[in-house]
């Protein structure tokens, strides 16, 4: 870190013990946003770790509404780097971990109204979550075991709202580059014994890069019911499909300076694609006792997925070389799973009196499953690729997790003391039904638990000021995707062991006269066994782990009114994450000192918002990335650094019971190249995922309230 930075948090410690102009000034301070992220409902200037609450408006107001990515720039320690590549998820790293996810998002715990969009291996997908009903998101950074069991490296909580009161039908339909369209419909409405709201979406393009195109169906459904002021009931159900989503993969960086919107030779040879289909129905339900609240959690759904990847016909071609029989126990380049997922959580929350404080008591039990009905095909049939040939794979894989925990908080007049404790149980088992000559029984069985506890302890100097200090367990397991290819032979990686670590955090959280809002934390991440990629090849990575890893930096968040008409937001990351001890890789010893790849030293967001006129607004948002390595090296070329530029203006005006709006948005603004995002450890060098140049975006809405 910069000498600047490390002064920084004395210079803001001083401004923010300045006392306030005036008394009128102090009583007029914007309140604190209430947050459920700890568990239970508290204020988050008062909570002992460092958590971010983002409304609606500010997520997703006048953007696309397609990627999670749009709504979490704002968000220190958080790194979200869209593929633009929808057959493949976003990558989100929360202080580092994460980072080395090679497909979807991983050790980061993603949730939607309570329900899991993290499969019990720790493997999720953002995708799914609707974000035109979108309430609000809560980002906690940091491990939060204890909270939210094994993978949780961070938390990223989104919340739909409930049906408007009033009936109301709203539409909303867009272009944008790129031959990309987006159209949406919902309905909505309710009363004092409940509300309905229900949309669907459909997103078509064709896409920025060759062999790039996707179109993608959501719908949504939630049912909300209030049969009595001390319960609620809610139903809630989603389904996303999308057939054939091209795959252009990654570039070496020769490709990339020669056309940054060409597809991966390969991607074209086998016409890589995936098609997904996944639906989930979960039921939340709260009561509230005279001795405490009881909130209780059932889901389940399924989720089909087929993609074609690149693997070469050469490498899954079973032949006699030399006498040696070779590619016997190749898996194929098709995958083809159908999975079914269910779960449950209880827990009873108990405040009480305690001396001269409250104490709140939270114990609860969370069980999560899912089974996979798992095939592998060749991607060829003679010399015809991309098409699907002989079965190379047929397995059963079921993940369970089953975790008791226990939380209390007390809170006195200056001090809130948090602590709890939670036992993991996360157990794999493989069931091999495809056992041929030399190909082995992969069948067998895993389990990891172990104990994570967390501390914190804030103190309230003034209604201004909070400091707070706080030390947690992380326990992250391998996904399911990185022990398939893990073991000898490229065979299950039984031997793979869970990632430890422990986090250390300071901070402080000040309201900087009536309209200015900052948090500052400082951490350190210590974590034994990392998982990191040994190789990724065509598609399928591989994975071991390393042997001592180190994060350590500092987060600053400020939202500021500055006048009646501006507000600004700015969110800076400075962050070191090195290897702290030598390990070996393919043969090649990694030096401790080396940085983790695909974790930027530095991010930095700002935006700036001008509203001149009710119903007329108009922002600018700049963002910042330094460099990325791409491999545990550092001697492959690093994706650069770039700064990014975005505009956009939204109006809206009202006529009777008609409401329109209007969006005009230029992503790219200066039309800069850049690396989107990277592949981690790509042996053929196909590192690189290109952002998208300049592109243009007009949408307009309607909504009619029967009022």
């Amino acid at each position: 870190m910069n000498k600047a930075l490390a002064r920084l948090p004395v210079a803001l410690l001083a401004l923010a013990l300045i006392p306030p102009a005036s008394a009128e000034q102090a009583v007029t301070e914007t309140p604190p946003l209430v947050i459920t992220g700890s568990r239970y409902k508290a204020s988050s200037f008062n909570l002992p770790f460092a958590v971010q609450r983002i409304e609606a408006d500010q997520a997703i107001g006048g953007k696309p509404r397609v990627n999670l990515s749009e709504a979490l720039g704002a968000v220190p320690g958080v790194i979200v780097q869209s593929r633009n590549n929808y057959a493949q998820d976003l990558q989100i790293s929360a202080r580092g971990v994460g980072a080395r996810s090679a497909f979807g998002i991983r050790g980061i715990k993603l949730l939607a109204d309570g329900v899991p969009l993290t499969n019990p291996d720790g493997q999720g997908q953002a995708a799914t979550f609707d974000l035109d009903t979108l309430d609000y998101i809560e980002v906690l950074r940091g491990p939060f075991t204890n909270l939210y069991g094994s993978n949780s490296g961070g938390v990223i909580q989104l919340f739909s709202r409930d049906g408007d009161s009033v009936p109301t039908v709203s539409g909303n339909t867009a272009v944008s580059a790129w031959d990309t369209q987006r159209s949406q419909l919902a309905v909505e409405g309710g009363n004092e014994q409940g509300s309905v709201i229900v949309s669907a979406s459909r997103f078509d393009t064709g896409g920025y890069r060759e062999h790039s195109s996707a179109v993608i169906d959501k719908s949504f459904a939630k049912l909300t019911l209030t049969p009595s002021a001390a319960s609620k009931l809610a139903l809630i159900y989603s389904h996303l499909k999308q057939d054939d989503t091209q795959d252009p993969q990654g570039l070496t960086w020769d490709e990339y300076r020669v056309n940054q919107n060409a597809a991966s030779p390969n991607a074209l040879l086998f016409n890589t694609r995936k098609s997904v289909d996944h639906s989930s129905v979960a039921l939340n339900f709260d009561h509230e006792f005279s001795s405490g609240t009881w909130q209780n959690t059932l889901y389940g759904g399924t989720r089909d997925v087929t993609q074609f990847q690149s693997i070469p016909k050469d490498r899954q071609e079973v032949k006699l070389v030399n006498g040696v029989l070779i590619n016997e126990k190749s898996s194929g380049g098709v995958i083809d799973f159908q999975r079914t997922f269910q779960g449950a959580s209880t827990r009873w929350i108990t405040p009480m009196a305690l001396w001269a404080g409250d104490l709140t008591l939270t114990s609860g039990f969370e069980y999560d499953a899912s089974s996979d009905d798992r095939q592998g095909f060749n991607n060829f049939v003679g010399d015809t690729l991309g098409v699907q040939g002989a079965l190379r794979r047929d397995e059963q894989d079921d993940v369970t997790s089953l975790s008791p925990f226990a939380q209390a908080a007390w809170e006195l007049e200056k001090v809130q003391v948090q602590s709890g404790l939670r036992y993991n149980h996360v157990e794999f088992k493989v069931d091999d039904r495809f056992v041929s000559g030399t190909n082995g029984d992969d069948s067998g069985s895993v389990t990891y638990e172990d104990f994570t506890p967390n501390l914190g302890v804030s103190y309230l100097i003034n209604q201004r000021l909070n400091l707070y200090t706080s030390w947690s367990r992380g326990f992250e397991t391998p996904t399911l995707n990185e022990l398939f290819y893990s073991g000898p032979d490229g065979r299950f990686g039984f031997d793979l062991q869970p990632a430890t670590s422990e986090q250390y955090e300071v901070g402080l959280k000040a309201r900087m006269g009536r309209d200015t809002n900052l948090q500052l934390a400082l951490f350190q991440i210590d974590t034994d066994d990392e998982l990191v990629v040994l190789a990724s090849i065509g598609g399928r990575t591989s994975f071991q782990n390393a042997t001592k890893t180190e994060r350590k930096g500092i987060e600053l968040s400020l939202d500021s009114q500055l006048t009646q008409t501006l507000l600004t937001r700015v969110a800076l990351t400075e962050m070191s994450a090195v290897y702290s001890q030598d390990f070996v890789s393919r043969g090649q010893t990694i030096e401790s000192g080396n940085d983790i790849p695909n974790i930027p030293a530095r991010s930095l967001f700002g935006e700036l918002v001008w509203q001149p006129l009710p119903g007329v607004s108009s922002s600018i948002e700049t963002l910042y990335r330094s460099n990325l390595y791409v491999e545990d090296s550092n001697t492959a070329k690093a994706a650069p650094s770039y700064t990014v530029v975005n505009w956009q203006a939204r109006f809206e005006q009202d006529v009777e019971q008609l409401t329109f709006n209007q969006v005009l948005r230029i992503d790219n603004l200066f039309d800069r190249d850049y690396i989107g995002s990277v592949i981690v450890g790509d042996v053929n060098g196909r590192f690189y995922e290109p952002g998208p140049e300049r592109a243009w975006y007009v949408g307009a809405g309607l909504q009619y309230r029967f009022e």
